[in-house]
This record gives C-alpha cells, structure tokens and sequence, in this order.
C-alpha cells in the first residue's frame, strides 16, 4: 500500500498548499517593495570619489577589479600611503575585497565613527518623528558597540536597513576559516541581540568559534559573522523568492574569493541563508570544502548532485523547527525546492539533538553546535549523524577523516 507520505493525494494538497501561501502573500505584501533612491550612497560616494583619486600622482586601480589585481596594488604601497587611503576613502576601502584585512579593519572603524556621529546629530534632529529620533539613538548605539576596540569589522554598509560582517580570531593566520550565512531579518539592528543572543548572526559565530577552539585547541580557526547581504525582511514574498539570495550569493562568492590564504574554508547557513548558499554553490572557490545548513527551506536544488559544486553538503533540522511545515517545492520561481533532510537530497544529514526550535542551532552544548564546530575544524569522523547507522559519514575519505589530533 503506497503511504501517505509519497501519494498522490498528498503531493496536490501540498501543491494546494503553496498556492495558498502565494495568494496570502500577494493579499498582505503585492508582488514588490519599491523604494526611491535619493542620488548615491555614502558608500557609493566614497567609491566614485576613490575611481578620480590618486595616491602620490599615482592613479588608482578600479575599484570592482578582481581581489588578486587589488592586492597587488596595496601590497606596492607604503604603510603610510595605505593608511592614507583607507582615511580619505574608509567606506570604499572598508569594503574592498582585495584589500588587506588589517587595513579593511582600520577602514571600517573610520566610516563607524562618521557614521555615529551623523546617527548622534540624527537623535536630536527636531525635523525627525520621534520614532525617528529613536532608531537613530539605536543606530548611534550599535556603531559604538561595533568600534569596541576588540572586534574586527571586515564590512560596513550604513545604507537602508545596513549591511555588516565581522572576524572572529584571526584570519590571516587561520588554518581553518567558518563562515555564518544567516536569514531572514538580517540588519545592522538585528546584527547582534542581548535577548535570544544565539540567533543573531554575531552570537552564532562566537558560539561556534568559541566551539570550535573547544574540539580542537591546536587548529587556529576564524569564524566571519557574515551580514553583507541585503536578506528579505519578515515572511512575505520576498522570503518565498530567491530574488534576495541571487543578490546574496554574488556577494558571498566576492567575499570567499578575495580571503586571504589558503585555508579551507566551510559555510554554515541558517534558514534563508542556505537559499543562499545553494545559488552560490556551483561558483564557489575549491577552497570551500563544506557547505552545512540549517533549519533549511530548501537550497533551490532538487538534489545535492543538482548543486554543481565539489564540497561536501550537510544538514540539519530540529524536530520542533517550524520550517519543517514550509511546502518544499519550487511553483513559478515561489518557494525554494526539495528538502535538504530528506533522503532524496543526498545531504549528509546530522543530529540536531538540543537543538530547539527554529534559532537554536548555535547554542552551546547543543549537538548541532558540536556538529557545526567539527565540520569546521575538520573532525569530520566524530560528527553525530541523524540515524543510529551513522551514514552522514559514509564514503569519506582518509584525508576529510583526519582533521583532528
């Protein structure tokens, strides 16, 4: 007798059942967000005045160019000269993937204190609602906390709802380096969050950093809370699209391609993020050796062959995640394809055991954090599969087994 799992009946009233997500979604929230540009960003600003500035009487290269190119040309300048640049150009240079990270630090730091000073100015503005004057307040707020002389901004972005990534340890001498994909939600404001700390992009990459330095002590790692993409905001239609995540994924592979040395490099994508990290899949760099999700609603694949890439494809999800009742189908380019768990996929799928709910992923001494930190460090023998016949690591080879000591 054919269960009810895989009849007929079951797959139409699913196929009903996105469909009447889509009418909700059209009823609440029309089929696009339109918003008027009023001339250029601060950030665009200071990448139109880098393409006419000069350095000493010395051109300077295009600012889009490939990483290597930009590279070449900072490593011919003087500190002082780089240093220079990074003053008089900070959201251009802050933001400029080929150039140093020690110098994109420094950048960054520059455009945060302009940025809390307008946000200060802002907070006392009588021309702004007091609504108004109270997100500034929040927005002065999280710059200051972000220009704690401790953390290490690789990417700022002050325009709309922000754009933000930092480092954790230090990546130019990583031997192991993590990168935290979040989802929905995903803003300067959202960036970190006292209340529900682990659910923020911030606190789900100390978390994992601090695990990983746990599973393996020897093994430097660094870890990039990565927010440098404009993600959709709340449940609408731009959730059930992949217009964000195409966005998204051009920024990541930009990201991954311009990080300094070798190391292997593994993504861990929560929710929306493996939409992400599904489109970004078949251009990533080979250093990528691992692509993990979470709490997934599909990474626009059918399966993990149909992701065209040569890292290995993990996956998760925690019983009482609510993603599991998204329809994980693809209608009209709504909705984001098959279930990364299931068996079809051909995921490797791990426990999620201590996991609770859909934000839980990266609480510590959960075994899904454990999960995460192992892949990252590379012990990938000691991770805990889903099933009791340990299958998530079956078929990998001596050299993805001997990761830790």
């Amino acid at each position: 007798m054919t269960s009810f799992d895989t009849s007929p009946q079951l797959n139409v009233w699913r196929a009903l059942l996105a469909l009447a997500v889509v009418f909700v979604m059209l009823a609440t929230t029309g089929w696009t967000a339109l918003r008027n540009q009023r001339g250029p960003t601060a950030l665009e600003a200071s990448v139109a005045a880098w393409e006419h500035g000069r350095i000493d009487g010395r051109r300077l290269p295009d600012p889009h160019a490939g990483p290597a190119r930009l590279a070449r040309f900072f490593a011919s300048l003087t500190a002082w000269q780089r240093t220079s640049l990074a003053r008089r150009y900070p959201l251009a240079v802050g933001n400029m993937n080929g150039a140093p990270v020690e110098l994109r630090y420094v950048a960054n730091r520059a455009a945060l204190r302009k940025a809390r000073a307008i946000e200060r100015l802002r907070m006392h503005d009588k021309r702004l609602s007091p609504s108004g004057q109270r997100e500034a307040g929040r927005l002065a707020h999280r710059y200051e906390s972000l220009l704690d002389p401790d953390r290490h901004i690789l990417a700022f972005d002050p325009a709309g709802s922000g754009k933000v990534a930092e480092v954790f340890g230090n990546l130019n001498r990583a031997e192991r380096v993590s990168v935290v994909v979040p989802g929905v939600d995903t803003e300067l404001l959202t960036f970190q969050r006292t209340d529900r700390r682990y659910s923020a992009p911030v606190g789900m990459a100390e978390s994992l950093y601090a695990a990983e330095r746990t599973v393996s002590p020897g093994t430097r790692t660094a870890v990039i809370a990565w927010a440098d993409y404009t993600s959709p905001s709340g449940l609408g239609m731009e959730a059930a699209t992949a217009v964000r995540a195409e966005h998204g994924a051009v920024r990541l592979n930009a990201l991954l391609r311009a990080l300094p040395g070798q190391a292997p490099v593994s993504l861990f994508c929560h929710s929306y993020g493996s939409v992400v990290c599904g489109l970004a899949a078949d251009t990533l760099p080979g250093r990528v050796t691992d692509i993990a999700v979470a709490g997934s609603p599909g990474m626009r694949a059918e399966n993990a062959a149909h992701l065209h890439t040569s890292a290995r494809v993990w996956a998760m999800r925690d019983a009482d995640d609510w993603i599991q009742d998204v329809p994980y189908l693809e209608v009209g380019g709504l909705g984001h394809g098959a279930d990364p768990v299931s068996a079809a996929f051909g995921a490797r799928v791990l426990s999620a055991r201590g996991a609770e709910g859909h934000a839980g992923y990266f609480v510590p001494g959960t075994e899904s954090l454990r999960n995460f930190a192992e892949i990252g460090v590379g012990a990938y023998r000691t991770v805990a599969c889903a099933d009791e016949n340990d299958t998530c690591r079956v078929g990998l080879s001596t050299a993805a087994t001997a990761g830790r000591a």
